[in-house]
């Protein structure tokens, strides 16, 4: 599929996301509009229909709504790649919209809305893990700060050689206590610049992060995610991280 996929529908009329005008009431980050509600009013968005390896100002539009939602995307380069597969997978994930990263009327649509991922406010900074939508979100204080697709356990049966058991994510109030810099091997499989939360289980890199529950338990990001999170040291040692 990689490069493959090209825009469709030209003739449809975009609206450039500085157009794009949202009236939310009062709400603030956090509340319901923010976090997967329609606001109160916004101006019509929509756009032909996009996938992986289409180029141009579609996706460059699409790119810079996403980052307006706080979902995490990188620069706005034109070029729908894996990185902004995965927004899109968070974005539809958001709205209840089966992820297929592709980018339809219904996920148009959910742009024009606003549909911001739900969150938990805190006191502080938190790494927090919805296990129901399977999105990683950063949190500090009452506003979300970015939002990633994630795959986390898959619920499944597994026996690795002496390890066997059953591929969950733990729910709880964890803290980052140990990471690499680096690949982690583990008998369960390769780790890309992983923090760990409880035990053996961590936030860390890999280079199939599906829109859906795979893992043994971890906590998955893309490779460019996880490099960003490194860069910007978004989850230094102690961070809280609440998995619900």
């Amino acid at each position: 599929m990689r490069g493959g996929v090209r825009c469709v529908g030209g003739a449809v009329r975009l609206v450039a996301v500085a157009a794009v005008v949202v009236t939310l009431g009062g709400l603030t980050p956090g509340t319901a509009a923010a976090s997967g509600e329609p606001p109160t009013s916004v101006a019509a968005l929509t756009g032909p229909v996009i996938r992986l390896g289409a180029r141009g100002t579609a996706v460059r539009t699409l790119q810079r709504r996403l980052t307006a939602l706080r979902y995490w995307v990188g620069p706005a380069d034109g070029v729908f790649g894996e990185v902004t597969q995965q927004a899109v997978y968070a974005l539809q994930k958001s709205a209840r919209l089966a992820p297929d990263g592709v980018v339809g009327p219904m996920t148009w649509r959910a742009l024009a809305r606003g549909v911001r991922a739900p969150f938990r406010p805190v006191v502080g900074a938190a790494v927090e893990i919805d296990l129901e939508r399977d999105l990683l979100l950063l949190v500090r204080g009452r506003s979300l700060l970015e939002a990633f697709n994630t795959s986390t356990g898959g619920g499944y049966a597994y026996a690795e050689g002496a390890m066997s058991g059953v591929a969950t994510t733990p729910r709880g109030r964890f803290r980052l206590f140990r990471q690499v810099d680096g690949l982690d091997v583990s008998p369960l499989g390769e780790l890309w610049r992983p923090k760990y939360f409880v035990g053996g289980v961590a936030i860390h890199g890999s280079w199939s992060v599906p829109p859906t529950p795979v893992s043994h338990g971890c906590v998955r990001l893309s490779i460019e995610a996880m490099d960003w999170v490194w860069a910007t040291d978004q989850m230094p040692l102690g961070r809280l991280v609440l998995v619900y």
